[in-house]
């Protein structure tokens, strides 16, 4: 028998990882864009010539596609022996977020290897789900067919989110229903299975690691099936229960509703934050709404390292006190970043405020971006601001080498995911305009709305805006972000020139109204001149250092710019000027920053490495000039020392 289905979601409503319902109570929606050229397009065709193109061939080798294979031996193309590989339960996620990146980049233009590649995963993938809609690989050949036994390790909820989330976007991007058809059914089982006491359903559960929850949003965006909303919203609100022995690491200390700060494993609770957000924007609760702001805010103010990394311990992945931020040590995980991109972007779309997307922007340059080499080929799980020249690494997922992949490879196609969908971040539409958060090369529309730009933003911070299309009658407003970081700023537009004293600038929001004809044309010029960052004094870990940032970028010296000693024994002299310089030649093409330093003085060393204040002489030692590097760009030549904060004369 057909399912019923409510009404469908406005196809104008956007059509990448969030599209929101026809009732939303989000002021503003995801608006189209194409990212065509400059920073980020150069990174996205990385991303699609060599990252998600070697998905297929690393999760053959890393075994994900073979306990598929496994799961489904009536498959007559899909026959494998042998036992489970992998190191986790969860190995079935890598293959739904790679799927779902592979799905964004179809549909942005055709690849037939790669739309080969998507069909031959997805027609494994619904042989190996079982008649009653159930599907994981781990449970069925390790576990002897047990099910939702070890929710607070088992990742069965974990994977069903992904494959949702990739479902979505093949469908989306590419209009087919055959991986849609899988994870509606799969939903429809966990459904039936898991409910609050009194509900008749067998399960008052939550999974370990949330994920499902944002995931179940989606799905209902998608059908229009109510049902999926409540179950996400159920799962949200079971968190904090002690159904999982009452552990801030799984998210179930204290319910989120109730909760005061960020805490426990930062993937997991930033997932959990970013399905918040998105009930929030669906049903209007005031409280939801309330906690996801206070949170964030939270976070931000005490728990984020410069980067936009997220996570200060190694041991169980987790946020540590407030203030609590070290560099060698500092863990900020790379799904850790993408979570707070997603978790972000959804409370941009439900606030339309700025500082949300001042956040992405940092992350995106700086804390993401790190997590993959220049080359597409290699990857960092873990993403410290200092690394010592007398490093010793043992390898393993927390390397701070970059790595060809990794047993728990849940960074990898987590990157490929975001990249592939990037454009869906940048920008928003409401009825009284178009809100430009990002700056791209390309063209953002929304509605009768269409702009272009043109710019070489990170490097320059010149963007030129042409009108292309308008409503043919009536005021509109464009509306530009200025970024947190940019203290000095011009706009021209038509006959008008304005500059950070006198522009129409409401909380961040340059917002410029009139009647707008094709062709029309705004130039905006953000300040890019290099800066010195000084810390919070609680931040006991860069108490006495600075930090080099130009624009959005964070800057860290790398030992391969400064040979004949590491980089310990370098300070930075704050009394001169710090000089721009462009290299084309470095990095594929960077813009440095070059500060004067000197190199103390390191006398023999006695047996005890303290002395009386009094004589410290910090500021000796021979001069020395300082080249400094993006942050995103280090580990991508020899192995050495790097660092983000530094001492001062």
């Amino acid at each position: 028998m057909p399912r019923a289905r409510s009404a469908q979601p406005s196809p104008t409503s956007g059509t990448g990882p969030i599209r929101l319902g026809p009732g939303s109570r989000a002021p503003l929606r995801p608006a189209a864009a194409e990212v065509e050229d400059g920073f980020w397009h150069t990174r996205r065709e990385v991303n699609a010539r060599t990252s998600i193109p070697q998905g297929p061939g690393l999760l053959e080798s890393a075994g994900n596609l073979h306990n598929l294979r496994l799961a489904a031996p009536a498959e007559s193309d899909a026959a494998a022996e042998g036992a489970f590989q992998g190191a986790y339960p969860f190995m079935d996620s890598d293959v739904y977020k790679w799927l779902e990146a592979a799905s964004w980049q179809l549909g942005q233009g055709p690849s037939p290897e790669l739309a080969a590649d998507v069909e031959r995963i997805t027609r494994l993938i619904a042989a190996a789900q079982q008649p009653d809609g159930y599907l994981n690989t781990w449970f069925r050949l390790v576990k002897g067919g047990e099910r939702y036994q070890d929710l607070r390790w088992g990742h069965e909820l974990y994977c069903a989110g992904h494959l949702i989330q990739a479902a979505v976007a093949h469908h989306r991007a590419t209009g087919r229903p055959e991986l849609l058809d899988v994870a509606r059914k799969f939903a429809d089982h966990i459904d039936s299975v898991f409910g609050p006491p009194g509900s008749g359903r067998r399960i008052d559960g939550i999974d370990g690691h949330p994920e499902i929850e944002t995931a179940l949003v989606e799905l209902y965006r998608e059908t229009g099936e109510r049902r999926y909303l409540d179950l996400a919203g159920y799962f949200v609100d079971r968190h904090g229960h002690g159904l999982l022995g009452g552990e801030a690491y799984c998210q179930d200390r204290v319910p989120v509703r109730e909760a005061t700060n960020v805490e426990g494993h930062a993937v997991r609770q930033l997932y959990l934050l970013a399905a918040v957000a998105d009930l929030a924007a669906e049903t209007g609760e005031a409280e939801l709404r309330a906690a996801a702001e206070r949170l964030w805010h939270a976070m931000t103010a005490t728990k984020t390292h410069l980067t936009g990394g997220l996570g200060a311990h190694h041991d169980w992945e987790d946020f540590g006190d407030p203030y609590e931020l070290p560099n060698e040590r500092a863990y900020c995980e790379t799904c850790a970043a993408i979570a707070s991109v997603q978790w972000s972007w959804r409370m941009a779309l439900l606030t339309g405020e700025t500082r949300y997307a001042d956040l992405i922007e940092r992350t995106l340059f700086n804390g993401f971006l790190a997590g993959v080499s220049l080359d597409g080929e290699r990857w960092l799980y873990v993403n410290p601001l200092q690394v010592r020249d007398g490093h010793t690494d043992h390898g393993g997922d927390q390397s701070a080498r970059r790595t060809r992949w990794f047993r728990c490879a849940c960074c990898p196609p987590n990157v490929m995911r975001l990249l592939a969908s990037l454009e869906h971040y940048l920008a928003t539409g409401d009825d009284g305009g178009l809100q430009i958060h990002q700056y791209v090369s390309g063209r953002y529309a929304s509605g009768p709305i269409a702009v272009r730009a043109e710019t070489d933003y990170p490097w320059h911070g010149t963007i030129a805006f042409t009108v292309e299309e308008t409503p043919a009658e009536g005021p509109w407003t464009l509306s530009l972000r200025i970024p947190q970081w940019c203290r000095e700023f011009r706009v021209r537009c038509a006959e008008l020139t304005y500059d950070q004293t006198d522009a129409p600038v409401e909380a961040g929001w340059l917002r410029l109204e009139r009647s707008w004809a094709p062709g029309d044309q705004v130039v905006l010029e953000l300040g890019l001149e290099p800066r010195l960052t000084a810390a919070d004094p609680r931040v006991d870990a860069a108490r006495g250092c600075v930090a080099i940032e130009r624009g959005p970028l964070v800057y860290c010296l790398e030992q391969a710019d400064h040979p004949g000693g590491g980089l310990d024994d370098v300070v930075l002299d704050t009394t001169r000027p710090l000089a721009v310089k462009h290299r084309p030649d470095l990095l594929g093409g960077v813009t440095t920053v070059v500060a004067a330093g000197r190199r103390r003085e390191n006398p023999e060393a006695g047996w005890w490495p303290y002395r009386p204040a009094a004589d410290d002489c910090a500021a000796a030692g021979e001069p020395v000039e300082l080249t400094a590097i993006p942050y995103y760009a280090w580990a991508n030549r020899q192995d050495g020392a790097m660092r983000v904060w530094l001492p001062t004369t």
